[in-house]
């Protein structure tokens, strides 16, 4: 039976991808179980630094694989309960919650339809890169359901502003490549997805370069600020993390490779 999610480590990075390329990486059961099992993973991982997500085939993520759903619901007696519903929709939104509990920097490379669910996904990365065949919506409120699911009125708003997100979420249609890198939901354009994992490098290769515990704190530190109640909360994390850096191993490191011009080696830990 095929993995419905492969993870390649190299080096420091992991290379996560979705694998149901004949659903468009619609997500199914197992597939929902193999990102909350990683995800959750990652908490106490210090082998994997950064972590590259994406999708086999055609598109990064279609969404919740309805067939499947609607397939299960159909063999029940009864529609499910409201616990079994409730327990059934935090599954996948757990996802999200731990994509960004995680310490780990998330990379998204999205080609094709990132729909519904799959746009959540890659809401919840820190930095995504798009071909310029990509698509994203929330699908939800084209369904029969609330416009807001997964995280999507959560990361939405403080991406894009209240405006666009209003107006994606309101009403479900695509925002293209083009116009998702001018209101700054993606960070670069490449041709097509054959270019995406050469494109995601200069970011991973920038983002090895900081120190392990650095790397970790400023992930923290920018979850933190985005909903900080105050300056001086936001301030007072920084110093925080700047004085805890300046004891690590890893600072005199730092200061001895950029003076001499090179790339600093950090100790895994």
């Amino acid at each position: 039976m095929t993995q419905p999610l492969l993870i390649e480590h190299h080096d420091g990075v992991d290379w996560v991808t979705l694998n149901r390329p004949d659903s468009l990486n619609a997500l199914d059961p197992s597939l929902i179980d193999a990102l909350n099992v990683y995800f959750q993973g990652l908490q106490r991982n210090r082998d994997t630094r950064v972590v590259v997500l994406k999708g086999a085939g055609a598109s990064f993520c279609a969404g919740l694989d309805l067939k499947h759903a609607m397939k299960r619901r159909a063999g029940q007696q009864e529609p499910p309960g409201v616990t079994e519903s409730l327990d059934s929709q935090r599954r996948i939104a757990d996802i999200v919650m731990l994509m960004r509990r995680c310490p780990q920097p998330i990379v998204a490379l999205v080609q094709g339809a990132a729909a519904g669910g799959g746009f959540a996904l890659a809401l919840a990365a820190d930095i995504r890169i798009a071909t310029k065949n990509a698509r994203m919506n929330c699908a939800f409120i084209k369904l029969g359901l609330g416009g807001c699911d997964i995280g999507t009125s959560y990361f939405l708003p403080r991406l894009v502003g209240v405006s666009v997100a209003s107006e994606l979420i309101l009403t479900g249609r695509f925002i293209g490549a083009e116009r998702a890198l001018a209101v700054g939901l993606v960070s670069e354009l490449v041709e097509d997805a054959a270019a995406l994992d050469a494109a995601a490098e200069p970011y991973v290769d920038a983002m090895m370069t900081a120190s392990p515990i650095g790397l970790r704190l400023s992930k923290e530190c920018l979850n933190m600020a985005v909903d900080a109640g105050s300056i001086e909360a936001v301030i007072a994390m920084e110093d925080r993390n700047q004085v805890l850096c300046s004891r690590s191993e890893d600072f005199g490191e730092g200061i001895r490779a950029f003076l001499e011009k090179r790339k600093p080696v950090y100790i895994r830990r």
